[in-house]
């Protein structure tokens, strides 16, 4: 074999080991599934005018994380109740609004006392309380009786959840457990139902909220994006596609999904070399640095035909302890205050912190045409639940 050929066999084995290699890290992250979307995606289209930012916190709050005993769950929740009003009261975005965060209580860890104390939080204005379920192996008869259930108890008890003005029917925000919406995980665990986008759409869900997923394999192929998904009962992850939500568009399927950013984090490579996945995670690991907030903003996720109004969701778990300091301390502090100063200065960006409910109007007013301050449309289809009513009420009081 001459110099050259043997030159060339080197360079195609090294190509192959190479492509292995690039194989091997992507399945690792389960990257496969998403990262065509990715590098296919497209810029958002420039606009006239201020860019309204959207900020939507989203937490799995979980305060018997663990198996946690009672007095280490009053703990996880009294510091919520006390640190997140010290923390939110010191920032306001363009509409004189703290931070609001978002409670997504899960069903399986109900106790009135926990709930009571977050009703009174959301009550002075810091946020609001919708739905979080673990479930496995679980049946439609089961699901529709504990959906129900648990609704009805934080609407009577709780002052939660919404009612449709024209049907009078509870309507809630969700985040499935363990990711697993419409039963997604490869080894079918931590669901259970192949139509569970309909039984949502049938029980009052007005939108999904739990993605991205990714690391996990529940990850959808759609990425960075509003959308409509609809339901093959027979099938597991329906939406893994579907149609965008679009100005002057018709709904379409069974339910609504609300993306929050996924894609890839050159700042913070592995080894120097590999890019992180940035999934909008909050914690102690990932913490919400001044890099992280700008890559959201400019992911750009909108409605079709409505790029001046981008969605900002992001998600945590919030009573774990290893993140706690992180979420109600002087990382997140500085994210507020990043948001505010380069996000608000009226001409370029126009800052709103937003609950889940208020998106889903601001989304819904957009495909309904609307335009202009999203702030018009925080109630647009959906009214506030009771206990948000009832702290507005003894806010204009005061006032």
């Amino acid at each position: 074999m001459n110099v050259l050929a043997a030159t060339l066999v080197s360079l195609l084995l090294l190509a192959g080991l190479a492509a292995w290699a690039l194989r091997r890290l992507l399945r690792s992250r389960n990257m496969q599934i998403w990262i065509g979307s990715y590098l296919r995606r497209r810029p958002r289209p420039v606009v006239a005018g201020p860019t309204h930012v959207m900020f939507c916190f989203v937490d799995h709050f979980e305060p018997m994380w663990k198996q946690a005993d009672l007095p280490t769950q009053r703990a996880r929740v009294d510091r919520w109740c006390r640190d997140y009003r010290a923390l939110a009261s010191r920032h306001r975005d363009a509409d004189g609004r703290p931070p609001q965060h978002g409670f997504f209580y899960p069903e399986e860890e109900y106790l009135e006392e926990h709930l009571a104390k977050i009703e009174a939080l959301c009550a002075d204005g810091y946020g609001e309380i919708e739905i979080h379920l673990h479930h496995d192996n679980d049946t439609e008869d089961n699901f529709r009786t504990v959906m129900q259930r648990f609704c009805t108890l934080l609407h009577e008890k709780h002052g939660a959840l919404s009612r449709h003005p024209q049907t009078g029917e509870l309507m809630f925000g969700f985040i499935h457990g363990n990711w697993s919406l419409d039963n997604s995980r490869a080894d079918g665990r931590w669901c259970g139902l192949d139509n569970e986008l309909i039984l949502l759409r049938e029980l009052g869900c007005y939108a999904d909220f739990t993605l991205p997923s990714a690391p996990s394999d529940t990850q959808t192929r759609t990425i960075n994006a509003i959308y409509y998904a609809t339901d093959d009962p027979h099938a597991p992850k329906s939406h893994d596609t579907g149609e965008p939500v679009r100005v002057g568009g018709t709904p379409s399927g069974d339910l609504m999904i609300v993306q929050g950013p996924l894609g890839l984090n050159w700042r913070e490579r592995r080894l120097g070399l590999v890019p992180r996945i940035e999934n909008a995670d909050v914690r102690t690991g990932c913490p919400p640095t001044p890099d992280r907030v700008d890559a959201w903003v400019r992911t750009g996720i909108h409605v079709e035909g409505r790029p001046e109004w981008v969605f900002v969701k992001v998600h945590t778990h919030g009573t774990q302890e290893a993140d706690i300091d992180t979420l109600l301390g002087a990382a997140t502090d500085a994210m507020h205050t990043h948001l505010e100063t380069a996000y608000n200065d009226g001409t370029n960006y126009v800052l709103h912190y937003v609950t889940a409910r208020e998106v889903y109007n601001i989304v819904k007013a957009a495909e309904a045409g609307r335009s202009g301050n999203p702030d018009d449309y925080r109630d647009f289809v959906l009214p506030p639940p009771r206990a948000s009513w009832a702290g507005r009420r003894a806010r204009g009081a005061a006032a």
